[in-house]
């Protein structure tokens, strides 16, 4: 392993650890009434999964000249708010999963009222962690956020992805149709991730947001793609979750419409994208190269 990937390896595990204290100090804890609620909001945010959100704040918030305290608690909403999509997705009404980061999904442990529960509080506590934030002096740059957020998180995003989603199960999808469908379910947090990390800054450049947007929306992009192409070749113990699931419900993903090569194909031609957003930059953009290359090539 050359030196820059052992660099990045170490701010990879740094901004881990960050974030998960940042989420611990943040979300209620199980000693507060109601305390079930609270234990299972933590069993859901906490020890476990990638931060490639957070991830993705963090470095975009770097490169756009944001201090690290200041990306701490954008950084955590958005994964706050994908700990409450995870939730809500894997309830018996939804994709119906009972293992998620390699242990029993929290309607599993806490039964499906509580997990509803779990995820709608989750919500809240994203938008009220940002409104509250001290170190985000600008009421400007706290609406901005809670904007993007909002956007993100609701029917022109995350959820109207998740409704298409739904919605589809049996039906064949053209490639069109399967991308606008991911643009808003997986892609727009992943965006939203990255412009809260830029937006940190106090007063980030105009050509550098454009450049992380430009970014974020192809990585976001190849993000599900690879996700897919797991899917169908990683097994349950690697991934964590129940493999081979899409198969099962039969869902179109971009395996089966373009087959294994081309959807491996299309994520690197994704990744090329990403990168050439960042074409006029030099090594302050590199963080977000590293987790470009750590999006695309990851086995699990």
């Amino acid at each position: 392993m050359n030196e820059q990937a052992l660099d990045f390896k170490a701010w990879t595990n740094d901004m881990q650890a960050r974030m998960e204290l940042a989420l611990d100090a943040h979300l209620p804890t199980a000693t507060i009434s109601p305390m079930r609620l609270h234990e299972a909001m933590r069993y859901a945010t906490l020890g476990g999964g990638k931060r490639v959100r957070a991830l993705l704040a963090y470095a975009a918030g770097e490169f756009c000249g944001a201090e690290l305290e200041k990306i701490d608690i954008p950084a955590a909403s958005v994964e706050i708010i994908h700990a409450f999509s995870l939730v809500h997705d894997d309830l018996p009404c939804m994709d119906d999963d009972d293992l998620r980061r390699g242990k029993p999904t929290t309607h599993k442990q806490y039964g499906d009222a509580l997990a509803l529960l779990v995820g709608d509080a989750l919500q809240s506590l994203a938008f009220q962690l940002i409104s509250q934030e001290k170190l985000l002096k600008s009421a400007t740059q706290k609406l901005q956020m809670l904007h993007i957020l909002a956007l993100a998180s609701g029917s022109r995003g995350m959820a109207g992805g998740q409704a298409i989603d739904i919605e589809s199960i049996g039906i064949p999808l053209t490639r069109a149709e399967l991308e606008h469908m991911h643009i808003q379910k997986t892609g727009a947090l992943i965006r939203a991730a990255a412009l809260l990390g830029a937006y940190s800054a106090d007063d980030p450049e105009e050509e550098k947001v454009k450049a992380v947007d430009h970014f974020a929306k192809a990585i976001g992009l190849a993000f599900q793609v690879v996700d897919d192409i797991l899917d169908a070749e990683a097994d349950t113990q690697t991934l964590g979750k129940t493999a081979g699931k899409d198969k099962l419900n039969n869902k179109s993903t971009y395996v089966t419409i373009l087959g294994l090569s081309a959807a491996k194909q299309l994520a690197s031609e994704l990744h090329a994208n990403a990168m050439a957003a960042l074409s006029f930059y030099g090594r302050e953009a590199d963080l977000l190269r590293h987790l470009a290359n750590f999006i695309t090539q990851r086995s699990f």
